[in-house]
């Protein structure tokens, strides 16, 4: 989540070796590994399909206002422009596109502390919401409505990605406005530890996409995929998401996220407090330069900040994969993560419980993941039998690290032996009364 603070100007930037020094500044030595959750989720009028606007006396804004007194600081982008976020320590509330409520959680050693601060948060949220005839609701992708249908938050960042990401996709305002998730933040120790973390991060994120699939519906009818939420990504900008071919052939390294980066379009560049569109790569921008100008460190940041791998590196490693889902579900999220990532023995088991595939294969993995969630197969193995096992080993992971931190993953063990991702109770619900505000009813925070 980015409050776009005022840009601070920095040095010059002519080379790509700076870049790399600044992921080696995210490195932390193993004792002070943290781990943070992120959970979007829709905000819909009870008894309406209807998402509100921002402005109004029980509008997105309106809600943000009521949070407020709790001991937020209000965020806006000049005196004079609307609240779009609020910060109180280190969590912040902030807003997506089409008035999706986010909470970017402070960073934790422990993923209960995460779990706890969320739940903290839903139960101020949904008593303000509840105040302004609001409700919460968990899905992954809006069961109904188009994107044409959908208010716009009055953030200037989105109305420049607006007019200039659909040019890189057709979906890239689906992807904006229709859309919700649940992701979780970690640490590394050093490039070794990054790069092994993201390459099972992105080798292990199709069957995240399966226990977490929860977005079946596409304008009130089943369309074809337990994520379609996952199923968008595809078609929003393939130079700035999905996944990186180094993370499955042996090449990935700092230079190697970097050198991605170098080479997705621009989807701004903040000048003089206005948001400018050069028709330029990063890399262009460092050979060219803008107006006579060759880019900077907070250039690079803002450009950071508009990629969307399925695992997004900036100071910390972002696992991006999940469908928006309940507050247990968020809560094992980082469990999950955390007794994997956090263990030596449950890294190495993780490892190697997926055949090697090479960059293709892996593609073909994630649409089954997306299409038949844990109904899938990966080869003769069955997703929801290797997603077992990766929480499994993860519990263990977590039983050496820190027990308390385990039961935290028992809706995921309950996803997995079921053999039912959480799309399948949606399209349950949808089968009984398709009705739209009777689906949001089923399935509010």
């Amino acid at each position: 989540m980015s409050l776009d603070l005022k840009r601070v100007a920095s040095e010059p930037l002519t080379s790509a070796a700076p870049l790399v020094e600044e992921l080696r500044k995210g490195e932390k030595p193993r004792t002070q590994h943290r781990l943070g959750l992120e959970h979007e989720k829709f905000v819909y009028p009870v008894g309406s399909a209807q998402p509100p606007t921002y402005e109004g006396p029980n509008g997105i804004g309106a809600l943000l206002e009521r949070i407020a007194p709790g001991g937020y600081d209000r965020f806006r982008e000049t005196p004079q422009s609307p609240v779009i976020a609020l910060q109180r320590g280190m969590a912040a509330i902030s807003l997506e596109p089409g008035g999706q409520f986010e909470l970017s959680g402070s960073p934790f050693r422990t993923a209960r502390e995460a779990h706890q601060e969320n739940l903290e948060h839903l139960k101020e949220t949904k008593a303000a919401a509840s105040a302004l005839g609001l409700r919460l609701v968990a899905l992954g992708y809006r069961p109904v409505g188009t994107t044409g249908e959908m208010p716009w938050m009055p953030k200037t960042r989105y109305q420049v990605m607006r007019r200039t990401l659909p040019e890189r996709g057709r979906l890239a305002l689906n992807m904006m406005l229709m859309t919700s998730t649940g992701q979780v933040s970690l640490d590394w120790a050093d490039e070794a530890d990054c790069v092994r973390k993201t390459v099972a991060v992105a080798r292990l994120s199709p069957l995240l996409v399966a226990l977490y699939a929860n977005s079946p519906l596409l304008e009130g009818k089943p369309s074809g995929y337990m994520s379609f939420r996952s199923r968008v990504w595809e078609e929003v900008d393939p130079t700035r998401c999905g996944y990186l071919p180094s993370w499955f052939d042996g090449s990935f390294s700092y230079q190697a996220y970097v050198d991605w980066a170098l080479d997705a379009p621009l989807l701004f560049l903040r000048r003089e407090g206005e948001y400018r569109h050069p028709k330029l790569t990063f890399r262009q921008l460092m050979k060219e330069g803008y107006e006579g100008k060759p880019p900077d460190m907070g250039d690079w940041t803002d450009h950071l900040s508009t990629l969307f791998p399925e695992v997004r590196l900036k100071k910390v490693l972002e696992v991006r994969g999940a469908d928006c889902s309940t507050a247990a579900m968020t809560g094992a999220l980082g469990a999950l993560w955390r007794g994997i990532l956090y263990d030596a023995q449950a890294l190495e088991e993780a490892e190697l419980l997926l055949p090697r595939l090479n960059f293709t294969e892996h593609l073909a993995f994630h649409d089954t993941a997306r299409r038949e969630g844990l109904a899938g197969k990966l080869g003769p193995r069955e997703l929801h039998r290797l997603a077992g096992e990766m929480v499994a080993i993860a519990k263990r992971g977590l039983l050496r690290l820190d027990p308390e931190d385990a039961p935290l993953l028992a809706p995921l063990e309950a996803v997995a032996a079921s053999g039912r991702s959480p799309a399948q109770a949606v399209l349950d619900a949808w089968k009984e009364d398709p009705r739209p505000e009777v689906l949001m009813t089923r399935f509010e925070l």
